[in-house]
């Protein structure tokens, strides 16, 4: 068995996979420092709820964006499943080749999208991640990742919204029942839920615009589905993705050996 783990700025996601069936997935918060002995204890409960011995899992890897934490989640997994884990970075087969100004820069999490998006679908795409920050990576019919864009995530808009203006509130992120709020929380949810449409409509159809191929649009991430909901210009939403990417990638690195 195979533990993919995405390690983002909010949130990590962790899956099980059992040859190629995901049977499992679990999510905690990043926002806390943890030990390795903390986060040994989370991955086996994941492992309990799912009826796994450790003794089954033949490999972990790992795609992260928050290299604070990646000391103690690395010795984690040395300390308790006895492994090396595979780290996204450079020297591992990804099967994309990057063709942007410094592809030392490009986050783990966008090449391992882009390669999930890329061999799923088999052609030219346009991967649209919502996290906490919302990124729009292309990926052309070669497999090469050409660029894109980054805009500030959902969450990080109404946290902005509610820190800096004294008297608006915290909200939850949904569509309102009306475009036109009645009250402080619904004028809020409008403005940010109907805005993120309109922003992610904008740079979808900017893109299409500059980029000669044709490209399937591909949705992602916690706030996705929501968005996908809400627009034409989605064709598809995919919230495992990104454990499909790091399954991709890991195959990939077998297959070299």
């Amino acid at each position: 068995m195979l533990v993919v783990v995405d390690i983002g700025n909010t949130n990590i996601t962790m899956g099980l996979y059992d040859e190629n069936d995901l049977i499992g997935n679990y999510r905690l918060t990043t926002k806390f420092q943890r030990t390795s002995d903390e986060y040994g204890f989370m991955i086996l409960s994941f492992l309990e709820t799912n009826n796994v011995e450790i003794s089954q899992i033949d490999d972990v890897i790992i795609a992260s964006v928050v290299p604070k934490i990646m000391y103690s989640f690395t010795n984690s997994i040395r300390k308790y499943f006895h492994k090396e884990p595979i780290i996204i970075g450079p020297g591992i087969k990804t099967g994309i080749s990057i063709k942007v100004d410094n592809p030392k820069s490009l986050g783990a999490d966008r090449l391992v999208d882009a390669a999930g998006a890329y061999y799923l679908y088999k052609c030219a795409c346009l991967v649209v991640d919502f996290g906490t920050a919302t990124t729009f990576d292309v990926i052309n019919s070669k497999g090469e990742f050409v660029g894109g864009a980054i805009a500030p995530g959902l969450g990080i808009s109404v946290e902005v919204l509610s820190s800096h203006a004294a008297k608006l509130p915290e909200i939850e992120i949904k569509k309102p029942h009306h475009i036109i709020g009645k009250n402080t929380v619904d004028a809020m949810q409008s403005g940010v839920v109907y805005g993120y449409i309109g922003l992610t409509e904008k740079i979808i159809k900017e893109i299409k615009k500059a980029y000669p191929e044709p490209l399937k649009v591909i949705a992602t991430g916690g706030l996705g589905k929501m968005i996908y909901n809400e627009t034409e210009l989605i064709d598809s939403y995919d919230r495992d993705l990104t454990f499909k990417g790091l399954k991709t990638i890991y195959d990939l690195q077998k297959r070299a050996k």
